[in-house]
This record gives structure tokens, sequence and C-alpha cells, in this order.
């Protein structure tokens, strides 16, 4: 079940753009990310563990992807609740490990490609971050208000997606020239 992101339990919203030159017709965002090999994941990212491809009890195309955001390891079970090859809207309960023990948030990840001329697209990254009520009570018996959880999940998650974006755009464009993956 989706936790609709509101200004009671919103941590982060981070969006960031980069160019892919290759035309539209080329791109699959779909079809990129639910495929993703690990080692390309990885380069998209210093904080990038691991990343893996699956299907949910029902058939959903899920991705498993183990990153480091700030001070936390984050491992997202993205279900993929909408997709086609210019959008991807994944959807994850995903699990948060710090030093002061492990807890759950929901994150949005939504991959947009948006053409702007006929050989150049626009990527578009954004990541939505929403406290579960377990990450609420987890910061509460932590000493920790929302207010300081969400300030540094947003500083945290806008240097992570500056640094992936741009790298996942050229992965994207280097699959839609190609049909083959390598950055």
């Amino acid at each position: 079940m989706e936790i609709q992101q509101t200004s009671e339990n919103a941590l982060s919203h981070s969006v960031v753009k980069a160019i892919i030159n290759a035309p539209i017709e080329k791109v699959n965002i779909a079809d990129w990310v639910l495929n993703l090999p690990d080692a390309e994941y990885q380069k998209c990212s210093v904080n990038h563990i691991a990343a893996g491809a699956t299907i949910t009890y029902d058939g959903q195309p899920m991705s498993i992807n183990v990153e480091m955001i700030g001070d936390a390891l984050i491992i997202q079970h993205y279900v993929a609740t909408e997709y086609r090859a210019d959008y991807c809207r994944m959807l994850s309960l995903s699990d948060v490990i710090s030093k002061n023990g492990r807890s759950k948030v929901q994150v949005l990840w939504e991959l947009k490609a948006t053409a702007i001329d006929e050989n150049t697209c626009e990527y578009t990254n954004e990541i939505h971050a929403t406290a579960t009520p377990d990450f609420l009570e987890f910061i509460k018996q932590h000493g920790v208000t929302l207010a300081q959880a969400a300030a540094a999940r947003q500083a945290a998650s806008d240097v992570h997606n500056h640094e992936e974006t741009p790298l996942f755009a050229k992965s994207i464009e280097h699959k839609a020239l190609t049909g083959n993956y390598g950055i």
C-alpha cells in the first residue's frame, strides 16, 4: 500500500535532469532500468553497491538496489507500478540501516525521458522519500525530530541524485545508441 507524501511525513524530494544525446524513439527507460546489470549500476555512483532484477509474487517487474544515502545503507525493493519507454514509476518500501538500527521508508523513483529535438532528450531523475509509521517511531525513540531527519535526508539525497543522474543518462544513451550497456 502506497503512503501519500504529505508535509507531516515528507523526508525528501530531489529532481535532477541531464541530457541524453539520442533520439527519443531509441530510448527505452523501462528496458534500461528493469534489466540494468549490477556492474553498470555500480558505475553510476560510488555509493551504489548492488542491483538486480526480479518479480513480485504477482508478476510485477522489480528492481532491487543497494546503496548508501548519506550514512545509511538503503535496500530498495522497487516495484514498477507504471513502465513504458519514456517513463517508469518505481515504488519501494526500503530498508534503512544506520548506526542507530533498522527502519523502513517509502521511496518513489520516477524516471522520465522527454524529447528536446530529433537527436536529443532530457532525462529527469525524481526521488521522493516518505517516512513510514515505523520510521516515525524509530526517530522518536532516538530523539530525532522529523525536521532533523528530513533535513539530513534531503541533503544526502540531493548529493546522491546529482552524482547518479548524469551517469544514468550516459548509460541510457549508450544503450539507446548501441543496444548494450556500458559507460
